[in-house]
């Protein structure tokens, strides 16, 4: 367990480390963990550039105006958006390039419990969120990140350290129970960010779970019986197993900066050598090992204390990566990608 004393130190060496300007995009950053971290991330870095996507403009309004307080200096706007579309992602994809030439961070926290729901594109709403949205906006934005001189980051909140079996018969999880639904979805995620690590190595990508927090994941919730009784009991055990939300920021904004999460070209050549994130000089800490087994290798998953996964977890993973598991999750993805939008990535031209 990372220490939360220890986490604060290191964040509070982002303004004396890390320049100024750092340019932020945070999708689903109007609720929940998203905004907890927008907000911790505004509180310490120097003069940000920070975009916000999300459905509330209520919502946004009063974040920007927080923002604004906190960071006098910095500069926040806002792009109102349903992300569970992909045609709405490479929308917003396409705005974000025209505002921005760079990107330092991006961080993802979309997610619903519309577990019957389906979106007008025909995917199942809370796979489409939390896979198809998520490696859309990597994919589209990944140009940006790798143009970054110094802090280049994904952040992906999800089910982080629950990696578990894929059915490769049923992806989308349709119908399954939320314990095999969750270790699915955490599979493919920590998946998907080690084939876009591959892509770009000198991005470090960290999959992240931030423990049970207050958030708006549940307003589109359909519950059933079993869901039912699993809410109930988290709502009166929400006192004794909460994470308050000053802790989930802190710990968020710790993974999307510190150089215990180092991409794996760190020790390369040219500008990967310069976005490892704020030293861990002076700290008891040290460079985390990632979902390979080795230590930074430039895509980590992460437990709600900044832990990586078990040795169990990594052993999941490299089956996945030998047997073409992972192989075939990925082409699913894109084959959807195809199918739905004519292409498997929008990049804008230039």
């Amino acid at each position: 367990m990372v220490s939360l004393s220890d986490v604060i130190a290191s964040n509070e060496r982002i303004p004396s480390t890390l320049p100024p300007g750092l340019v932020a995009v945070f999708i689903g950053g109007t609720s929940g963990v998203g905004e907890y971290t927008l907000k911790a991330f505004t509180r310490y870095a120097r003069a940000p550039k920070v975009i916000i996507v999300g459905r509330s403009q209520e919502a946004a309004d009063r974040i920007l105006a927080e923002c604004r307080q906190l960071s006098p200096d910095g500069h926040f706007e806002f792009i109102r958006a349903d992300v569970s579309l992909l045609k709405n992602v490479d929308d917003v994809c396409r705005q974000i390039y025209e505002k921005v030439s760079v990107i330092n961070v991006l961080f993802e926290s979309q997610g619903s419990m519309a577990f019957q729901s389906e979106t007008s594109e025909g995917l199942p709403m809370s796979f489409a969120l939390a896979a198809h949205s998520r490696l859309r906006f990597i994919i589209n934005l990944l140009p940006l990140l790798q143009r970054a001189d110094s802090l280049r980051r994904v952040v992906s909140v999800g089910a982080a350290t629950c990696e578990g079996a894929i059915d490769l018969d049923n992806i989308p999880c349709t119908g399954f129970p939320l314990i095999k639904m969750r270790n699915q979805v955490a599979s493919i995620g920590t998946l998907m960010l080690e084939e876009a690590q591959r892509r770009a190595p000198g991005v470090a990508f960290i999959h992240t779970v931030p423990g049970v927090v207050e958030s708006g994941i549940m307003r589109d919730v359909q519950p059933t019986l079993h869901l039912s009784i699993i809410i109930g009991i988290s709502r009166l055990l929400a006192p004794l197993i909460n994470v308050p939300p000053a802790e989930c920021g802190e710990r968020h904004v710790f993974a999307a900066t510190s150089a215990a999460f180092a991409p794996c070209s760190v020790q390369g050549q040219g500008k990967g050598a310069g976005c490892a994130g704020v030293p861990l000089d002076g700290f008891p800490l040290e460079t985390v090992r990632g979902t390979s087994g080795s230590t930074g290798s430039g895509v980590y998953s992460l437990s709600p204390k900044n832990d990586p996964a078990s040795p169990k977890v990594e052993e999941v993973l490299r089956q996945f990566r030998e047997d073409g598991t992972a192989a075939k999750v990925w082409n699913v993805i894109a084959a959807d990608f195809t199918r739905i939008t004519g292409q498997e990535s929008a990049v804008p031209t230039e």
